[in-house]
């Protein structure tokens, strides 16, 4: 709305149906890391939020193949996943959405996560664990995915809880590395915007 009615570019930085920066940081740390986006999996694990929508819509935009396990009622918006699925299909992705957390991590080139309980939703963070410990982000999922697997967090994390300590400490992990990406993929995204690109 706003957007609509202003005369400069505005940037969403974070709503409650997207977080698009943060996707092109997510998207450059895994460049960063291995090399190419087009053709990877990547498995988002968690509720389907704004992150996931953006992760949908850029990944599809990269080629990627992008899955995510959410629990049953919790799922993206269904225009997000159409949409994702119609981009997809000219790039050479995919799109796909399940419940079934492991079977969505095997053979995932990246596995992503979010918290439970997005800003607004802190009221059912106590109903929410009940529901999404199957979508934890631990050993065994890393172990079920490719051997480079990248692990990713938008942060910040509640430890424990979406993420294990184990993974998001371990060596597969580049949370830091994509934190920091959020400062360059943002400056970059204002060159742009600015015509200094």
């Amino acid at each position: 709305m706003l957007a609509s009615a202003a005369e400069v570019p505005v940037v969403n930085s974070l709503s409650d149906f997207e977080h698009p920066c943060q996707a092109l940081a997510d998207l450059f740390t895994v460049r960063e890391r291995l090399g190419s986006l087009e053709g990877r999996i990547l498995t988002y694990l968690g509720d389907g939020n704004n992150v996931a929508h953006s992760l949908l819509l850029a990944g599809a935009k990269a080629g990627m193949n992008v899955r995510v396990a959410t629990p049953p009622g919790f799922e993206p918006i269904p225009q997000i996943v159409e949409r994702s699925a119609r981009i997809a299909a000219v790039t050479g992705g995919s799109v796909e959405v399940i419940s079934d957390a492991l079977a969505a991590s095997t053979g995932a080139h990246v596995l992503y996560t979010d918290v439970w309980a997005s800003m607004g939703r802190e009221a059912e963070a106590d109903e929410r664990a009940l529901v999404f410990p199957s979508y934890q982000l631990n050993a065994k999922l890393v172990e079920a995915a490719g051997d480079d697997v990248v692990v990713l967090h938008c942060l910040p994390a509640h430890r424990g809880q979406e993420i294990t300590d184990d993974v998001i400490d371990g060596p597969r992990s580049a949370v830091w590395d994509q934190a920091e990406n959020r400062l360059h993929t943002q400056k970059a995204l204002l060159l742009f915007l600015l015509g200094l690109d």
